[in-house]
C-alpha cells in the first residue's frame, strides 16, 4: 500500500513539473500530456524556424554538429587541463594536437587518449619555463587550428 502511494505521489510530482515547464493549466493527466505534446511541437517549429533563418537544413545541421570538435581548456595552478572530443577520428589528429602543444611551449605531463571511432583526449600540460604568456584561450585556439588543419 505504501509503495503504491509513493508511486502515485511521484507521478503527481512529475506531472506537476511537466505542467510548470509547459505552462499548462490542465488538471487531469491526459490534458497535461496533450499540452506537453503541443509544447514540444512548438519548440520543434521554433528550432526549424531558427535553422531556416541560419540557412541550415536538418541533414546538414546533424552532420555539422557531429563534426564540430568540443575543446575545453581549464587553467590549473601550474598549467592547463585540456579536453578534446570529436565524433570522428583521423590518423594524424593526435600528432597535430601534440605539435600544437609543442609550438606553444607546453609540456604534456599526463594524457589519456582514445582514438577508436571517435577521438578523445584529456591532457594536463604545463608551460615550459621559457614561455609564460600562454593562457587558456590561446591553448584552445591552437588546438582548434590543429584539428582544422588535420581535416
Amino acid at each position: 500500500m505504501a509503495s503504491r502511494d509513493k508511486r502515485r505521489a511521484s507521478l503527481e510530482q512529475t506531472l506537476q513539473q511537466l505542467r510548470d515547464v509547459t505552462n499548462s493549466t490542465a488538471l487531469n493527466k491526459a490534458s497535461i500530456i496533450v499540452d506537453a505534446s503541443k509544447y514540444i511541437e512548438e519548440l520543434k517549429q521554433k528550432v526549424e524556424g531558427l535553422n531556416s533563418e541560419l540557412g541550415i537544413t536538418e541533414s546538414s545541421s546533424n552532420s555539422q554538429i557531429d563534426e564540430l570538435p568540443t575543446v575545453t581548456v581549464k587553467t590549473l595552478k601550474k598549467g592547463f587541463l585540456i579536453n578534446v572530443l570529436l565524433e570522428k577520428n583521423s590518423p594524424g589528429m593526435l600528432v597535430s594536437i601534440l605539435e600544437a602543444f609543442e609550438e606553444l611551449g607546453l609540456d604534456v605531463l599526463d594524457a589519456r587518449v582514445s582514438c577508436e571511432d571517435s577521438f578523445q583526449l584529456e591532457a594536463v600540460g604545463r608551460e615550459s619555463h621559457k614561455n609564460d604568456s600562454v593562457d587558456a584561450q590561446v591553448v584552445k585556439q591552437a588546438v582548434l587550428r590543429a584539428i582544422k588543419n588535420e581535416d
